[in-house]
């Protein structure tokens, strides 16, 4: 009997262990919950950090760009506005029959220091007559027929067009073969 009583007690302490055991399973440490938090957050961080970072590097490279764009067109507005001026001297120049005069040359001097500083800052005449036609430099206006030209040749200039550096300040208006 005796054996049947240790057998009976060794039974009860096997049932008794295992709800034991069940709530070892469930029950988490509040330190692993704790470091799972900690870990999820320091990740987080992580991505916002790195995501921050990107952002200033392309706000840097952008900047970098517009401050080397502004250095390299900062004449632009100023030369816009001096391309009237240089078309009204060429105007007073062809007009004036008398090129031996003082006047005409003090004109032809002013109008030749002007293209000077303007080509010195890389303003750029576009040179179109009797090329082919280029829509992105030149704007047609007019179309005539011409014996013995190709279509599509610039056969007059009616305004000049000009460049500064890689950029178009004022397309050419130009008259094209038909």
């Amino acid at each position: 009997m005796k054996e049947k009583k240790k057998e009976g007690k060794k039974q009860e302490e096997v049932v008794e262990e295992i709800p034991e055991e069940i709530e070892a399973e469930e029950a988490v440490d509040p330190k692993d919950e704790e470091i799972k938090k900690l870990k999820e957050d320091l990740e987080k961080q992580k991505n916002d950090y790195l995501k921050v970072f990107a952002d200033m590097e392309n706000l840097k490279k952008r900047l970098e760009q517009e401050a080397i764009n502004t250095k390299k067109y900062r004449i632009q507005s100023f030369a816009l506005e001096m391309l009237p001026v240089i078309d009204n001297l060429e105007r007073a120049l062809s007009s004036y029959e008398n090129k031996e005069d003082a006047f005409y040359k003090g004109v032809k001097m002013i109008y030749d220091q002007l293209v000077t500083s303007l080509k010195n800052e890389g303003v750029e005449e576009i040179e179109c007559l009797e090329k082919e036609f280029d829509p992105n430099f030149e704007q047609s206006i007019m179309v005539e027929k011409k014996e013995g030209t190709k279509p599509n040749i610039v056969i007059e200039v009616l305004q000049k067009g000009y460049m500064l550096k890689d950029r178009v300040l004022r397309a050419a208006l130009v008259k094209i073969s038909e």
